[in-house]
């Protein structure tokens, strides 16, 4: 398949990138759910410093070398052992052909034994795209059997109208929404009704940037099934770190 603009008239990247994971948990299933991959600097730098040196045009060249790190690192880390899947978070405006610029992922994703079932691709936060654009890139990431995510709805632009026009298979709740849920009845409201809002539209629901046990203790009431946050397991470079939350701070004590 020919290449695209973005590939033929792009720059590549001067520094190299690294790749930590954080899980998302199935509190139902007591297990990781999937490992969400986040970008890091050659030193381990933060994902905010990796995005700063990233521009119109090398945006190509990071968005194609994040998914192959990903998934090679991933699968060097014994994603293949289990039953979890990984999930990349891409960038819609780098996507310039779905058909085209998915080639490398398959090419990798073949190489190392990873079934196209077993990746999820996120919209990263707060990039605006063309709806038409990201519905053509969902449709056909479907067609190849990804699953999607929309990150971070309920700010910056994942707002209802991104849940209207795009048909992502996991919404993932915005961690504004989610901190202080404990002692917060607004936010307790807002949740379950978007919750309950998804659930009827077939979404599963991640509840993100969870800090304390009573946070989870609040979300797991409110029906939310699968979480991710420092309280569940902080990113681990290179791996997947532990989880050990005991079935009595999941609310399961009396489950065996």
């Amino acid at each position: 398949m020919p290449s695209c603009d973005g590939c033929r008239n792009g720059t590549g990247l001067d520094f190299d990138l690294k790749i930590a994971f954080q899980p998302i948990f199935d509190c139902e299933a007591d297990a990781p759910f999937a490992y969400e991959a986040l970008v890091r600097g050659p030193h381990g730098e933060s994902a905010r410093w990796v995005l700063d040196q990233i521009h119109d045009g090398n945006r190509y060249a990071f968005d194609q070398e994040c998914r192959v790190a990903a998934i090679r690192t991933a699968v060097a880390a014994g994603l293949l052992d289990g039953p979890a899947k990984l999930s990349i978070n891409f960038m819609p405006n780098a996507v310039y052909s779905p058909q085209a610029c998915i080639q490398l992922t398959l090419k990798t994703a073949s190489e190392t034994g990873l079934p196209p079932d077993r990746l999820i691709f996120e919209f990263t936060e707060n990039e605006q795209v063309d709806t038409a654009h990201a519905r053509d890139i969902i449709d056909a990431y479907a067609a190849l059997g990804f699953a999607t995510a929309v990150d971070d709805f309920g700010a910056g632009y994942s707002g209802l109208g991104l849940l209207a026009n795009l048909k992502t298979d996991i919404i993932k709740l915005d961690m504004e929404l989610i901190r202080g849920i404990d002692v917060s009845e607004p936010r307790r409201q807002i949740v379950r009704a978007t919750v309950s809002l998804l659930r009827e539209m077939g979404r599963v629901v991640v509840a993100e940037g969870i800090e304390t046990a009573s946070e989870l203790e609040v979300l797991r009431d409110l029906g939310v099934r699968y979480v991710q946050g420092f309280h569940i397991a902080k990113p681990m470079l290179g791996a997947f770190p532990p989880v050990d939350l005991g079935r009595d701070r999941l609310g399961r004590a009396a489950a065996a």
